[in-house]
């Protein structure tokens, strides 16, 4: 009989069965991973290993609802505003940094964060096409650099004409590397006339392109748009007439054709669609219209360009270009120093945006429904016949931008397209108009709601406010045919009419705008007659100051004191809502944006920011930009 192994106990059971500190199971593998057969220190290097493998591994992605209300961090707030010990050691961007900004440009706001500002993305009023919004979402840099101040305002110019659809609007986007011009298979989409500049061969060049011209079409909006194209060729001082290539010559081309020889100016046919070699040759019959520079080109891949743009620069005349005014030296204070002659001279006062930089120009976008009268209220602030007005809905397509200069200061007046319902746009060109609409407004700095006083506020008024409200521009809220509610309603029972309407109330009807319009308590409003030129000069002066309003900036200090005498038990706000707000500071302008830091990590209720608004108004005004907040909490750092 083999012998009865001795019985152990429990502790000695235990000891023999545990594995030596460092040594591998039996039977296992040894692996770097291994947990179960390390030393405490060993498991803690290797779950560090993984950690960092997988954090280094790990892209940070954020959905466009969690960058619509991101936090600010500390290296996009101004130098001074955080205390010195919370000062983050990284200059790295936010993690919302959408990536779309040049190499140089990501180095440059690396080295400088104290002028990166948080910006919020329209997302909760974007287009409900998703497919036709991120197709068109490249628009915008190129809209905010073609609507950047000009320094070639004397530049030559020549213009580009021809009947409808031979692919004009495709050439101007071609030469001036934008997209301000709609293109489609639709004949007849270009209307106004649409300026823009082209750099050639180290020389600046105006370019305008025009609509489609018949001569002979008496109807209204082909009559306007030939009116246009007159003033385009008459200001012009070489042409550039398309024609169809893969076409036989037509009427119309026969009719522009004479008129353009008349006019003595030199001018380049350019036969377009042709997109390879074999039927270039083709562009010969074309010379029975009578010119002698003729150049087959395509448009859409940019074939045969260089040829016609070296033509049209040498018989340019030559200009010196302006020297740009070099920019002062702008101060934060309205100090005034004392210069070489011991006079006292006012310093700039620095207006910051999301850099640093002087305002010298204000972009205002005229935003409405169709047939509000937005052409006309561009036609009258320019005091020109810019735009093509006409009782037709939908009449203007491109953007039209027109400039105008008001005691020493530029503004920069876009009349864009009538905003429309997504089901009530058929057409291809009307989609676009609509997105380029939005567009153009995200570009400017005010909008201009103009709203029908025949009509009313509709609710198509009021999502189109809330575009520009969630944009962050500033708002002026004008109410457009107010002499039709009023002289002409007069005009009407002088004439014995029956069923006159009841006489409009000017304090009736700014409390109907307010209770239709609650989140754009803050816009001015103004009753004008943009065809009768009514208070049409109050325009500039509301504008004006709405502008100077959204650079405001208010300093660190001066919030904190007006922090201390905030009464926070007035907040109708649940306390499992509330958080404690240590101090607050301004981040950034255009619109105001400011950072409280908090206790905590939550986003802030609707009437808490709400009630700060409204102390925040009341004391430093803002009138007519949205106040943005964004909150920071002050533990996150040791959370993490």
């Amino acid at each position: 009989m083999a012998p009865e192994k001795k019985r152990l106990g429990k502790k000695h059971r235990s000891a023999q069965t545990r594995p030596h500190k460092g040594a591998t199971p039996k039977g296992a593998k040894p692996s770097a991973g291994a947990l179960s057969g390390a030393s405490p220190k060993g498991r803690k290097a290797v779950a560090a290993k993984k950690a960092a493998s997988f954090s280094k591994g790990k892209v940070r992605t954020q959905s466009p609802d969690r960058q619509k209300g991101r936090a600010v961090t500390g290296a996009q707030m101004a130098p001074g505003a955080l205390p010195k010990e919370m000062r983050p050691a990284s200059n790295r961007p936010a993690r919302g940094d959408r990536g779309m900004a040049s190499s140089d440009a990501r180095k440059h706001a690396a080295t400088r964060p104290e002028e990166q500002a948080p910006r919020r993305g329209v997302h909760s009023a974007a287009l409900s096409d998703p497919e036709t919004e991120n197709a068109l979402a490249s628009m915008l840099p190129l809209i905010e650099e073609a609507q950047r101040p000009s320094d070639s305002i004397s530049a030559p110019l020549f213009a580009i004409c021809g009947r409808p659809n031979v692919g004009k609007s495709t050439l101007f986007n071609r030469l001036t590397g934008t997209r301000r011009s709609i293109v489609g298979d639709e004949p007849g989409i270009t209307r106004d006339r649409i300026y823009g500049e082209v750099d050639w061969d180290g020389r600046v060049l105006r370019i305008v392109d025009t609509g489609g011209v018949i001569p002979d079409d008496e109807a209204l909006i082909p009559s306007e748009i030939f009116r246009q194209a007159q003033v385009a060729l008459e200001e012009a001082e070489a042409i550039v007439m398309v024609v169809d290539g893969r076409s036989e010559i037509a009427a119309p081309d026969l009719e522009l054709s004479r008129l353009l020889i008349r006019s003595g100016k030199p001018i380049f046919l350019a036969v377009n669609k042709m997109d390879t070699e074999k039927i270039a040759p083709q562009a010969e019959n074309f010379r029975t219209l009578g010119f002698k520079e003729v150049f087959p080109i395509s448009a859409e891949h940019g074939l045969g360009v260089g040829d016609l743009l070296d033509a049209v620069s040498a018989a340019m005349p030559a200009t010196e270009p302006e020297e740009a005014p070099e920019l002062e030296e702008v101060w934060e204070d309205d100090t005034e120093t004392s210069d070489d002659t011991g006079e006292e001279q006012p310093r700039e006062r620095k207006l910051r945006s999301h850099g640093e930089h002087v305002s010298r120009e204000t972009s205002v976008a005229i935003i409405g429904r169709p047939n509000v009268g937005k052409s006309t209220l561009l036609n009258a602030l320019t005091g020109t016949g810019r735009a093509i007005v006409s009782p037709i809905a939908g009449t203007t397509r491109d953007a039209v931008d027109e400039t105008v200069e008001r005691d020493g200061h530029r503004f920069r007046f876009v009349d864009t397209a009538g905003i429309r319902r997504k089901g009530k746009t058929t057409l291809m060109a009307e989609k676009l108009s609509v997105i380029m609409a939005r567009k153009h407004l995200e570009a400017a700095d005010v909008a201009l709601l103009v709203i029908d006083a025949t009509e009313g506020v509709t609710g198509l008024d009021a999502n189109i406010g809330g575009y520009a409200h969630e944009s962050g521009r500033s708002v002026v809220i004008v109410v457009n045919k107010w002499d039709a509610v009023t002289i002409e309603r007069e005009q009407r029972i002088a004439a014995g009419e029956e069923n006159v309407p009841e006489p409009a109330d000017k304090k009736v009807y700014t409390e109907q705008v307010r209770d239709a319009l609650k989140y754009l308590d803050y816009a001015p409003l103004l009753f004008i007659s943009a065809r009768e030129g009514i208070n049409v000069e109050e325009v500039f002066k509301k504008v004006q100051l709405v502008a100077r309003e959204r650079r405001k900036r208010i300093s660190t200090g001066q919030m904190n004191k007006f922090l201390d005498g905030i009464d926070f038990e007035r907040a109708g706000v649940p306390w499992s809502k509330r958080v404690r707000i240590y101090y607050m500071t301004q981040a950034a302008v255009a619109p105001p944006t400011f950072v409280l830091f908090t206790d905590r990590d939550v986003r802030l209720h609707f009437s808490y920011e709400r009630f700060l608004q409204n102390l925040i108004r009341d004391r430093w005004k803002f009138i007519g930009s949205p106040i943005w907040f964004k909150v920071r909490p002050r533990n996150k750092k040791k959370e993490d």
